[in-house]
């Protein structure tokens, strides 16, 4: 077994200078001067990234196990690295990778995993740009009121009818030139969506999730407790459209527990697993098992809560057997300092749940709890955040971000007794005052982690492990990773 002691090494010069850097296209009209607000989601407090070469900032200091090292970082390049720019969701196809910032999406060349490239960048603020990509479509969240829905937009107050929020479509057939060809407006906005491929293959519908909406906004009102279905015809996407609001709290769901667990009013994120039907939504105050085999009708099969150590309910990961799913906790709207021993390990953290029964007497059993071992500074901000399987024959392994808790690869095969076998962290951003920064998502592609930092941009890590080598077995063409896609295991 690979030993965990703390490995402290100053790093080699891993910023990545590609020569074709300089050319990289903004590809959308330059927008106002106002920037996006960043909302309560992990990005209040962003500021301005101090210079790599600061003696103060840590970066070049980083703790990491010996499996697990960096071999790439490619910095946030301007327009997005000012003030609230964070860097946010990934997704990738081929060699690309593509990532969403407040601003609007990078695309990187990520064919030489140690020496990514940024292809093109699209300027296009609203927050918080979740994304995903399915063939030549790029599909980007818009969580924040707009003045209108073009890229152009400034920020403006949803109790203005005319604002707008909601879902955008690009072409990027030429990932040099995306064009911005549809938007489709949602209720509430869209704080996340999950890309379902419809049965026809014609068509791929769009999961679409807001949360603690307001009912003084005219556009958004009740039942809160909805998502939009876009659907999108793949031959002609500019036809897209919202084709149903189903409520999956038809009760209102959890009603809170002030100052410990949220209420539910909407969903934070749906993850889904179409080659099994089955869909798990992170709810605020629950968790929930869907059947999505009709995919216009969601229906909701079971549902979890925990009102002794969930604060908000986040987002979801199954197992490729499609029988267990890991819940996070984002205590403190990831804006917080929970990794230390005041929280405890139990608390913004994640929860193993087996899945047992047939059909719609399924239901989700809870095992155990997994928050990474070590204790953050108190200037960190650091929870469960965005994660993704590592497709390993016969196990069950998972790369998660964790803010400034860095990342983090744990083995959840006995969902009883879940344990880390690598990480890697930066030290804090500030040894002075909490500043939200740290690794948003990370995600395990063809070979190689990728993460998408809120202020350093995009890290590659390589993973050297026994336990994970079969992972080099499987390439996908394509993937988002709240749309999960199945691989061959024994």
């Amino acid at each position: 077994m690979i030993s965990l002691t703390l490995h402290r090494r100053r790093s080699r010069t891993l910023g990545v200078v590609a020569t074709g850097l300089l050319a990289a296209s903004l590809t959308t009209a330059p927008a106002s001067s106002a920037a996006a607000t960043p909302d309560a989601e992990a990005v209040a407090a962003v500021t301005a990234a101090p210079a790599t070469n600061d003696p103060g900032l840590g970066v070049d200091e980083i703790s990491s196990s010996p499996n697990l090292r960096q071999i790439a970082n490619l910095p946030k390049q301007a327009p997005f690295d000012t003030p609230g720019a964070a860097g946010t969701d990934l997704a990738f196809q081929g060699r690309y990778a593509f990532a969403g910032n407040y601003n609007g999406f990078v695309i990187y060349d990520i064919g030489r995993p140690s020496a990514p490239k940024i292809v093109s960048q699209v300027l296009c603020p609203g927050s918080q740009n979740d994304i995903s990509v399915h063939g030549n479509l790029l599909f980007l969240s818009t969580d924040s009121s707009r003045s209108d829905d073009s890229c152009t937009s400034t920020s403006q107050s949803a109790s203005v009818k005319e604002s707008w929020e909601g879902i955008k479509v690009f072409d990027i057939t030429d990932k040099t030139n995306p064009r911005y060809i549809k938007s489709v407006e949602t209720a509430c906005g869209s704080h996340t969506h999950t890309l379902v491929p419809g049965k026809d293959r014609k068509t791929v519908y769009l999961y679409v999730s807001s949360y603690s909406p307001r009912a003084d906004f005219p556009d958004c009102q009740p039942p809160h407790d909805s998502i939009s279905i876009v659907k999108v015809p793949l031959k002609k996407p500019t036809d897209a459209a919202v084709v149903a609001t189903p409520n999956l709290f038809p009760d209102g769901g959890y009603e809170g527990a002030p100052g410990k667990a949220s209420a539910t009013s909407g969903c934070h994120d749906i993850t889904a697993y179409p080659a099994k039907d089955l869909a798990a939504g992170a709810c605020m105050g629950d968790g929930i098992l869907l059947d999505i085999r009709n995919r216009e009708a969601p229906r909701v099969i079971n549902r979890v809560r925990d009102t002794v150590n969930f604060a908000f309910w986040h987002s979801a990961t199954f197992n490729n057997a499609g029988t267990k799913v890991v819940f996070t906790d984002e205590l403190g709207g990831g804006g917080a300092a929970t990794c230390n021993a005041t929280v405890g390990p139990h608390r913004g953290a994640n929860a193993i749940y087996d899945i047992t029964g047939r059909g719609d007497a399924r239901k989700m059993v809870f095992r155990s709890y997994y928050k990474i071992p070590r204790t953050n500074a108190n200037t960190e901000n650091c929870v469960a955040h965005n994660g993704s399987l590592i497709p390993v024959l016969g196990r069950d392994i998972m790369v998660q971000a964790w803010y400034q808790g860095g990342v983090s690869v744990w083995d959840f095969t006995d969902s009883a007794k879940p344990k880390e076998i690598a990480y890697w962290e930066r030290g804090p951003l500030s040894d002075t005052q909490l500043t939200t920064a740290g690794a948003w998502s990370t995600y395990y592609y063809n070979g190689h982690i990728y993460s998408s930092d809120i202020q350093k941009g995009l890290d590659v890590l390589e993973l050297n492990d026994w336990r994970t080598w079969t992972a080099h077995l499987v390439h996908f063409r394509e993937l988002n990773v709240q749309t999960q896609a199945g691989y061959l295991s024994w």
